[in-house]
């Protein structure tokens, strides 16, 4: 089962550089993200997701290799493989870019906007879905961030190992 971890940070770009320390730490394979989602507030107090993983890209790509491999198989049937490679391909790309935006999986978009409300003007948060980490080697590697935690699924002692290790930064 995965935890969810929400937290905000001070800077703008902090939550990018604390998504590209979980990456490296991904690398090292002492922590697995099942996704990840980073919310800026600019000054004017908009808020803009930054998604980790692009849904759109990944369904297009697969549905245009599928709709090629498809196409080029009706079009053997009708003596013209290449028009129904050409074909299957556009069609495929079309489809699986549709499938793409409208799943979702992972974070739920409409609970990382409600929980948006509660980052500051010219701050930004980070959301994290954790399959897995190894907290002995993940907590050192985080406690340079001035973090602060705004939901977690984490068991009580866990969340206080987490904020014991942020609050090192202050």
């Amino acid at each position: 089962m995965s935890d969810l971890i929400c937290l905000a940070f001070k800077e703008l770009d902090t939550a990018d550089r604390f998504l590209n320390e979980l990456r490296a730490l991904e690398k090292e394979h002492v922590l697995e993200l099942e996704d990840a989602c980073v919310v800026v507030r600019d000054g004017d107090g908009k808020i803009h997701l930054k998604q980790s993983v692009n849904l759109v890209a990944i369904g297009a790509s697969r549905g245009a290799s599928l709709g090629m491999l498809m196409g080029t198989l009706v079009g053997l049937l009708f003596m013209n493989p290449l028009a129904g490679f050409l074909a299957g391909g556009l069609f495929g790309a079309g489809s699986g870019a549709l499938q793409g935006k409208l799943a979702d999986y992972g974070i739920d978009d409409n609970f990382i906007k409600s929980l948006s409300s509660a980052v500051e003007p010219n701050s930004s948060a980070i959301f994290l879905l954790v399959r897995k980490a190894v907290a002995d080697k993940v907590m050192p590697r985080l406690s340079h961030y001035d973090a602060t935690v705004l939901k977690t699924s984490l068991t009580d002692d866990q969340e206080e190992r987490l904020k014991a290790a942020l609050s090192q930064a202050t």
